[in-house]
């Protein structure tokens, strides 16, 4: 079990569980969303609708379409000098800096073309071969989901 419960993420998809460590130290104000959204049921059942081998899963959006998001007000950037690397979960967004609200990537791969540009809130520490193991596309013919997304600390 991870070390600080109320700051992982337990995120359980078709094929497995995935452990995110959360990093309140990079974007308190994100961490805080995500964990408000995943207390309130809102990433259950919803799809990664954006997944690119090599580069990252995309979800976050209940319409499923990528154009979607919570109705929580949008959040200011948190940019770090943490490295979008295998394992890194960042916000999505627009052409806005600010646009964060409730999609979010998972990088496969080094992706360090985008440090400093989109917000580090987690990094994945157990179960990436399910992240790994989903359908591809843009978007994918039969989407991933996630079956449930909650705090560890409420589990």
């Amino acid at each position: 079990m991870a070390s600080d419960p109320e700051n992982t993420i337990v995120m359980t998809l078709e094929s497995g569980p995935v452990t995110i460590a959360l990093r309140p130290d990079l974007a308190p104000k994100h961490v805080a969303r995500i964990k408000e959204l995943a207390r309130e049921g809102f990433y259950d059942g919803v799809v990664f609708h954006r997944v690119i081998p090599g580069f990252m899963a995309q979800g976050g959006d209940p319409t499923g379409t990528g154009t979607g998001g919570s109705d929580k007000p949008n959040l200011p950037a948190e940019f770090s000098k943490e490295p979008h690397q295998r394992g890194a979960c960042s916000m999505a967004r627009t052409n806005n800096p600010n646009s964060a609200n409730s999609q979010f990537f998972i990088c496969f791969d080094d992706a360090t073309f985008l440090d400093g540009q989109y917000t580090v809130w987690g990094e994945v520490t157990e179960g990436m071969e399910h992240i790994d193991a989903l359908p591809k596309g843009e978007p994918p013919r039969a989407p991933g989901k996630i079956v449930s997304r909650k705090v560890a600390a409420d589990a």
